[in-house]
């Protein structure tokens, strides 16, 4: 029977079989890619030099634009580079590398929005508190805390699944190294060994998901005591880009492992993945910026000097 040292690389599932259909891939992914790039290096460049936006609320969104760099730069030049040269094969230390950082960075991400949510609720329900409760110290040891926790995920999930001994070849459904797909390939009862990584992750990430809810609770009784219109507006749109963001993410990856097994197909669970790892980053500087005047100002003020000194 082999074991995992036999595997020396793994195949990853293409999106497309033909050729001609490969190039189209490569384009659309390097355009997403190119999007993400420019996207959140635009908001990491508008918070680090707008003194304005040098505030709890926009550091965390720092944060969340280095992560979502982070986890699209996993997935996807992999992806790219096999379809433009019609490949399928990964190496193990890379499939390895791919499933920690890819863990790391979801990790992360979603502590980080836990933590943006408070931020959110300290601002809306406890204004007067906001200086002493969200000071520089307490905000950095908090964005410390959400990557301290995603490196802890990535170390259990990853010591876990790659110590598996792996007997049903080396064919990964999904174009990247994903930890389920993984362990699909494990021998007979050896997957119980990531139980103990799973609980772990489960629960952390299922008391994140009621602390979030119960903090929009609290803000949404908040908001509809203001009397001002005004100031219910604002307020929302202060809401409104998290929630989205988390919904986002939330609804994905539900999707994607709640799903029956009588609806899922390859086709299908690829292009579901796709959607919770690739689409989020994407697309999350566009909907913080969609209503954000202030980082929309930042950002024209950036693009403004940058045209002026070409």
């Amino acid at each position: 029977m082999p074991n995992i040292s036999s595997v020396s690389e793994f195949l990853l599932l293409a999106f497309a079989d033909k050729r001609e259909l490969q190039l189209p891939h490569f384009a659309l992914f390097l355009g997403i890619y190119l999007a993400a790039l420019l996207g959140n290096g635009l908001i990491l460049s508008a918070v680090a030099c707008d003194h304005h936006l040098h505030t709890p609320m926009y550091f965390f969104l720092l944060n969340l634009a280095i992560l979502d760099l982070g986890s699209i730069s996993t997935t996807l030049p992999k992806a790219m580079a096999n379809a433009l040269w019609d490949t399928r094969a990964i190496s193990y230390q890379g499939c390895a590398a791919q499933v920690f950082f890819f863990v790391f960075f979801f990790g992360s991400e979603f502590y980080l929005l836990t933590v943006m949510a408070y931020d959110r609720y300290v601002a809306i329900c406890k204004p007067l508190h906001y200086g002493s409760l969200l000071g520089s110290r307490a905000c950095a040891q908090m964005a410390a805390a959400a990557w301290a926790s995603g490196i802890l995920d990535a170390v259990l999930h990853t010591a876990s699944t790659f110590s598996l001994p792996l007997c049903q070849g080396n064919a990964v459904d999904q174009f990247f190294c994903e930890i389920p797909q993984i362990l699909k390939l494990s021998c007979s009862d050896a997957y119980l060994r990531e139980v103990v990584a799973l609980v772990f992750s489960v629960s952390l990430g299922c008391g994140c998901f009621v602390f979030i809810v119960v903090s929009y609770v609290q803000i949404f009784m908040a908001v509809l005591r203001m009397p001002s219109e005004q100031g219910r507006h604002k307020a929302f749109s202060m809401c409104l880009p998290h929630l989205a963001v988390v919904s986002l993410m939330v609804t994905t990856v539900m999707f994607t492992y709640l799903k029956p097994s009588s609806i899922s197909s390859p086709s299908l669970d690829l292009v579901v993945s796709f959607l919770y790892s690739v689409v989020p980053p994407a697309v999350n500087p566009i909907i913080y910026s969609m209503r954000n005047q202030e980082l929309k100002n930042a950002l024209r003020k950036l693009l403004s000097y940058i045209l002026k000194h070409q």
